[in-house]
């Protein structure tokens, strides 16, 4: 498996700005501390991780540029999925702007978003980001797998990342039939690709288990719909941090996809995030 792991999904912040954080809250108190790329490779470098895909964690519009600032002097990080609002005026041209960096790989939509009475300016507006190779994350629930993949089939140009195996329960067993009928609607779509993360906080059971067996159903499932050509590592890293610590979050899907082969640990753990998110694949090379 390749030494340059690319880390699909964690999230920086500080609540010590003079204008604070609208996320997470004041008592959270594993979270609610200053959060930066050198505390997260403190932690990951170990595992052979050089470089991740922030994702938004805040939704005032002018944290993509801190983010984005934050990264011309943070070579970690290789992708930024902004939080751009989509229906609101000026859309197209805040994406003009962000997107004018290379770094900016696309946004993430909420739940809301995708409620049938905004279909017609949700694929008018994920038409615009796939013209200009943008992809999107989903924060989507099993019951709306059938919806994401109306959209695959009316943006087919268009990345969808699904995040954290599609929020299912993860109990150690077959997971939830609904969620499986779902993520194999999203699998038999292309530009459908959906992260290996959030597994440990999908834990019912807590503390979350360390045996890599109670997650083993859940992949399974992930790797029948899917194959390994369309997923991705992610540890969701600090929120990780409420049910497992790095070394946990990243030793599961490790010894999974390894156990498939190192080519397939390498498209898990690298490349897939280089071809979903059209990376900038030079910054994630050893330092």
């Amino acid at each position: 498996m390749s030494k340059n792991i690319i880390d699909t999904h964690t999230h920086f912040f500080d609540p010590t700005r003079s204008e604070g954080v609208p996320w997470p809250p004041a008592d959270n108190e594993i979270l609610y501390r200053p959060t930066y790329p050198k505390d997260f490779l403190e932690v990951s470098s170990p595992h052979g991780v050089t470089g991740t895909v922030v994702v938004e964690a805040s939704v005032w519009l002018e944290d993509n540029q801190w983010i984005l600032d934050l990264a011309e002097s943070n070579p970690v990080i290789v992708g930024f999925v902004g939080n751009v609002e989509l229906f609101a005026d000026g859309f197209s041209d805040r994406i003009e702007g962000f997107s004018s960096n290379p770094i900016f790989r696309g946004i993430r939509l909420r739940r809301d978003e995708l409620r049938p009475e905004m279909r017609p300016k949700l694929i008018g507006a994920l038409r615009e980001l796939a013209s200009r190779r943008l992809s999107i994350d989903l924060l989507a629930q099993p019951d709306e797998l059938a919806t994401v993949a109306s959209i695959a089939d009316a943006v087919p140009d268009l990345h969808i990342m699904l995040d954290h195996v599609a929020h299912v329960k993860i109990d150690g067993n077959k997971p939830d039939q609904r969620w499986i009928d779902g993520i194999i609607a999203c699998g038999k779509r292309d530009g459908i690709y959906c992260k290996v993360s959030g597994l440990v906080e999908a834990s019912v059971t807590r503390p979350a288990p360390v045996d890599r067996s109670f997650y083993r159903p859940t992949i399974d499932a992930l790797v029948d719909s899917f194959g390994i050509d369309r997923l991705s590592y992610g540890s969701n890293w600090p929120v990780c941090r409420t049910a497992g610590d790095y070394s946990t979050v990243f030793a599961i899907p490790r010894e999974y996809f390894l156990g498939l082969g190192e080519t397939e640990a390498d498209k898990v753990f690298r490349k897939n995030a280089l071809d979903c998110y059209r990376c900038v694949e030079s910054r994630a090379k050893s330092r």
